[in-house]
């Protein structure tokens, strides 16, 4: 009977932790769009380029199934995409009825001013933390990757993991 009082406090913690992450996550998340915009393109536009970036040839299928979007909401987030230059489509080399999406230089170039802005923002707050709390943020983040991925394995795309290259 201990061992099940312990089970739902341990729950109750764990929930009480989980909201606590939840609204910290929520105000970082506020903080870092502040500090590094990813104008002109939405969030959902982002993750495209980001799979583009770490699955080059893809086709819309493919990047349909790896973001789990309808094929018309993919095309539409591709034609704002090519529009802004960022990507371009060529005809697939496997079939003549299929193209195959890739990131343009401009796309290349926006990607790597984004990381750049975001890792400089992210750098000047983790160089004000303490070299313990680094060293916390670190393993608890690890700890925290480890939990999601045993719960619910991510998808991956059929080339490369481009959810590690965000």
């Amino acid at each position: 009977m201990d061992s099940e009082a312990s089970g739902g406090e341990d729950r109750d913690a764990a929930a009480r932790a989980a909201r606590e992450v939840i609204e910290l996550l929520e105000v970082l998340w506020g903080r870092g769009r502040d500090l590094a915009s990813t104008a002109p393109v939405s969030s959902s536009q982002l993750r495209v380029l980001f799979v583009l970036d770490g699955a080059r040839g893809i086709n819309l299928r493919m990047l349909g199934e790896y973001l789990g979007s309808a094929p018309s909401s993919v095309s539409r987030m591709c034609d704002r995409l090519h529009a802004l230059g960022f990507i371009e489509r060529s005809l697939s080399s496997a079939s003549r009825r299929e193209l195959e999406l890739s990131l343009s230089s401009r796309g290349e170039s926006y990607l790597k001013e984004l990381r750049a802005r975001r890792e400089s923002a992210l750098l000047d707050a983790v160089s004000a933390m303490r070299p313990a709390e680094r060293a916390a943020l670190v393993d608890g983040l690890s700890g925290f990757h480890l939990a999601v991925e045993s719960v619910a394995p991510s998808p991956r795309p059929a080339e490369g993991r481009a959810a590690d290259l965000a």
